[in-house]
């Protein structure tokens, strides 16, 4: 098929896949999945190859990016006693099982050596499109799992492949494998993060800022392969990196349009590697003869059984080395065990080492088991996707986890902490910038009703959670089903409790509806609607300043405070008070009020 044939039936696949995914409330990768597999048989579309090379390049760069981008660096620091056995010697363990497994049921061991390092490491973005039902701080320590395992990954397979086609390695050249890939690429994400920093740092055209953007991943990746590293960690270290300078060095405009535009170009790849994964099971099932099918069938099973064990027993053996919260019970932990294994999804890097196999050796032999490498990863793949997909979010609800309200209460205590600390440098602040009284005591009041709200909100959030409790504790003592209560919208806590509910001071400006006095003195007339235009006394007090002074006063201020609450809240994230991502999500508001500040003729660069 040609080029554009192939765009055009990925898009309407895609948008099938997209609308169909909600009516059926399964997630939207598992549609998509099940649209390949449906579309392989049609002869001429198993004529689409996914060619290796294109998923290390095109694909993984972008998507590795954009998950690193919205990992938590407090998290990932937080949870390295879980990351560093998980990401090497779990990928290790599960390698040598499958390996192991494969060669009992009849494959050599050279390329079962390689079906384990291919299907050994759980997939990223299979990780973050699946398991957003997870409680967010285990959900997180999957995330930093997924993204630093490949490294390992890579190392094994190019250790089996070496094998494979007769080459002799030596402990000396594994070990040096080993630390080349994980120092290397770490060596090349950070310098090309630090390069991106001078860069941008010079830069105030949003344009130029998102294609520098852009740039980092690639760059990430080319750089770690040409030093023979690990391309998928460098990318994953220059990520976490920018992310957390990317407010120091980049504008409010220009954020705002990375973060449209981001999310939707890597679900365009996204979508279309799980349209692709698909198609490409279909064409090694049908290059397979039907004679090998069958045990290839029990091939990819036993491995998939073997990775669950795996993943289990290995959690286990390592609970006496992690830290366990202070409240949690022996069976709290097995039951957040069971959620981490089932969770451990394979996705695209699996398939493209698998694809990466070469064909033939030096001496122009066929490599023996390629075709059953490439075939039981993929029948892997899908049975993590398509059975561990739709039973995780049973397996949650089973394990009844604890709700994790962390995010909520950083939130509320980093607006109330801005807030408060704008209030306190608003005197300092108009007299820094020429503010008149006036303005500043409207400022004042703006202020006070953002507090008051923030803490209502916070106080309606907590009666909410206590009369959850009780209900929950009322109808586990009388034996009856569990209260579906859940908390309070925002909407309706702010109708209760909001300061704005009960009075507002109220300008000139915000009237739709005024009587105004004609300027010959005759009887008022009483105008209405948003977009009137609203007449005025001529006998106006000269000495008032004008309008649009005022205007520009307050324009200055309210810039002021949004500095002053911006630098309140990286100080928060620094200390470890807030999280990463509350200190996004806040930041996403402070730069769309900056947006709305500066007005409409300033956003567009």
């Amino acid at each position: 098929m040609q080029g554009l044939e192939i765009t055009v039936l990925l898009g309407l696949a895609m948008l099938v896949g997209t609308v169909l995914a909600p009516r059926l409330r399964v997630a939207t990768p598992l549609v998509l999945l099940v649209i390949g597999l449906a579309l392989g048989f049609v002869p001429e579309l198993r004529q689409i190859e996914l060619p290796p090379e294109t998923v290390l390049l095109l694909f993984l760069p972008v998507m590795l990016f954009r998950e690193a981008w919205t990992t938590s660096l407090r998290s990932v620091r937080r949870s390295l006693r879980y990351i560093i056995p998980m990401s090497t010697l779990l990928v290790v363990a599960s390698a040598f099982a499958v390996a192991g497994v494969a060669t009992w049921m009849g494959v050599p061991w050279e390329a079962a050596l390689v079906l384990g390092a291919a299907v050994a490491p759980p997939d990223a973005t299979a990780v973050a499109a699946l398991g957003r039902l997870l409680p967010a701080k285990l959900f997180m320590k999957l995330k930093a799992e997924s993204l630093t395992n490949d490294g390992t990954a890579l190392v094994l397979y190019a250790i089996a492949v070496a094998l494979l086609l007769g080459d002799q390695i030596t402990p000396l050249q594994i070990t040096g494998m080993v630390l080349l890939s994980y120092l290397g690429g770490a060596a090349a994400g950070i310098a090309v993060a630090v390069l991106a920093f001078f860069a941008l740092r010079r830069m105030q055209s949003t344009l130029t800022i998102n294609l520098t953007l852009v740039l980092v991943p690639f760059v990430a990746f080319l750089i770690a392969e040409l030093i023979e590293a690990s391309g998928v960690l460098a990318v994953v270290f220059a990520g976490l990196i920018v992310a957390w300078v990317s407010p120091r060095i980049t504008t409010a405009i220009s954020r705002r349009a990375a973060d449209a535009t981001w999310p939707f170009g890597v679900y365009l790849l996204n979508g279309a590697l799980f349209v692709l994964i698909g198609l490409e099971v279909q064409l090694v099932l049908h290059e397979i003869s039907s004679s090998e099918i069958g045990i290839l069938l029990l091939i990819t099973v036993a491995a998939w059984v073997a990775l669950f064990v795996v993943r289990y027993l290995f959690q286990w053996m390592f609970s006496p080395f992690s830290r366990p919260p202070a409240a949690s019970t022996r069976s709290l932990r097995h039951r957040s065990r069971v959620v981490s294994t089932v969770a451990g999804f394979r996705g695209a890097v699996s398939l493209a080492i698998a694809l990466s196999v070469p064909t033939v050796t030096a001496a122009g032999e066929p490599v023996q088991g390629r075709d059953a490498v490439v075939f039981v990863t993929a029948g892997v793949i899908v049975l993590t996707l398509l059975v561990q997909g739709p039973l995780l979010p049973a397996v949650i609800r089973w394990a009844k986890l604890p709700t994790d309200d962390a995010a909520v209460e950083e939130y509320e205590l980093a607006e109330r902490a801005i807030s408060g600390a704008a209030l306190a440098a608003l005197d300092e602040l108009a007299i820094e910038h020429g503010v008149s009284d006036r303005v500043r005591d409207r400022a004042r009041r703006e202020g006070y009703e953002r507090l008051e709200l923030a803490n209502a909100r916070a106080i309606a959030r907590q009666r909410a959670s206590e009369e959850r409790d009780l209900a929950e504790l009322d109808a586990s003592l009388d034996g009856g089903a569990p209260s579906a209560m859940g908390p309070i919208p925002p909407g309706d806590g702010e109708r209760a409790t909001s300061p704005r509910a009960v009075s507002r001071p109220t300008s000139d400006a915000d009237a739709t509806s005024q009587t105004v006095t004609e300027p010959d003195g005759g009887e008022s007339r009483l105008l209405s609607g948003p977009l009137e235009m609203i007449a005025v006394s001529d006998d106006i007090d000269i000495t008032q300043r004008s309008p649009l002074l005022r205007h520009k006063e307050a324009q200055r201020l309210r810039l002021a405070i949004l500095d002053r609450k911006r630098e309140v809240l990286l100080r928060l994230r620094r200390e470890g008070t807030i999280d990463d991502l509350v200190a996004r999500r806040i930041l996403a508001g402070l730069d769309l009020e900056e947006i709305r500040a500066r007005g409409a003729d300033k956003t567009v660069e």
